[in-house]
């Protein structure tokens, strides 16, 4: 994980939902590499972007991380997405180290902040979260269903929107994995493609 994730020295877990470093608690992550494990903070809704990921046909070194949204977004940066960039600059709630989400930290955005009431579509690998605390499993039609938070409830001031959202996670030189808050399939796409963007942050929990 990168040095801007700030360490929170005797963390005790917020509950899911609970405001909390500029933004509201969404689960947790353990980088696969360190075993260090990060609390995830999701933006409100009044912070999303839309923009293209970046440039179609260009491999970007260091994007690759499914747990690590600042690194990520720091390369997409640095290669020029404008998108990345604009994240980069947030000032929330005094916190400056915001971040478009990893996939794996994405998938925790949806599996606990679900807008609809709608089935999940049962695709690939949706759901499937090997470095989430608990793991995340396939998705069912009922599960996750809609969140029971609600202001995250469609409608609600800090719902997602029921279209597509990008994540960090770099798939190859033309695409880039992202998530559709509507039904609930990963899937990736075009990096030339618009979609939305829920800003995050980590703190390091140990």
């Amino acid at each position: 994980m990168s040095a801007a994730a700030q360490a929170a020295p005797a963390v005790t877990i917020p509950e899911i939902g609970q405001a909390y470093g500029g933004g509201f608690f969404s689960g947790i992550t353990r980088d696969p590499d360190t075993g260090k494990r990060y609390l995830n903070i999701t933006a409100g809704a009044e912070h999303e972007l839309v923009g293209a990921w970046g440039k179609y046909g260009e491999k970007i070194e260091g994007a690759d991380s499914f747990t690590d949204s600042r690194a990520n977004t720091e390369a997409m940066a640095a290669s020029g997405s404008e998108l990345a960039q604009k994240v980069l600059v947030l000032d929330i709630g005094g916190f400056t180290d915001w971040a478009i989400p990893a996939r794996d930290v994405q998938e925790l955005q949806y599996r606990h902040f679900k807008p609809t009431t709608e089935e999940n579509w049962q695709y690939g690998r949706s759901g499937d979260n090997p470095n989430s605390e608990p793991v995340g499993l396939l998705y069912t039609d009922e599960s996750p269903t809609q969140t029971g938070i609600e202001a995250f409830q469609e409608g609600g001031p800090e719902a997602f929107q029921d279209r597509a959202y990008w994540s960090s996670s770099q798939r190859s030189a033309h695409y880039a994995f992202g998530m559709d808050f509507d039904v609930g399939f990963q899937v990736i796409y075009g990096k030339g493609v618009e979609l939305r963007v829920r800003p995050v942050r980590s703190e390091l929990i140990d």
